[in-house]
């Protein structure tokens, strides 16, 4: 239901954009997250954005990360510039129907990690 694409391998101070790419649901009444998980770690929130457009950053990430989405294409995407090592993780896509808490769809994963 969530396809993630755009993961790879970049050296720190460098670019990366993901997308994410929803099917069977009408992405018009859900928000739209990203999250990551590390080796090691749990998994945590990224970036999340509502379908009206208001997006919500972690600390980490703020500033540096942006969220945006493509109602029409049904696709959220996550730009991340000036990438630090400790942004490697296995980043995720999820949607969540507005008006609940807990996300239900949840893309694969792609890869991302930041070389030094």
């Amino acid at each position: 239901q969530l396809q993630a694409s755009g993961g790879g391998l970049v050296q720190a101070g460098g670019s990366l954009r993901l997308s994410c790419v929803g099917t069977g649901f009408n992405s018009d009444y859900y928000a739209l997250g990203w999250f990551r998980q590390a080796p090691g770690k749990v998994r945590e929130g990224v970036a999340s954005i509502t379908s009206y457009d208001n997006s919500v950053y972690s600390d980490s990430v703020r500033g540096r990360f942006t969220i945006s989405r493509d109602n029409v294409k049904s696709t959220v995407y996550l730009q991340m510039n000036s990438l630090y090592v400790e942004d490697t993780a296995v980043y995720f896509c999820a949607a969540r129907r507005l008006g609940r808490s807990a996300y239900e769809y949840w893309g694969q994963g792609t890869q991302v990690t930041v070389s030094s």
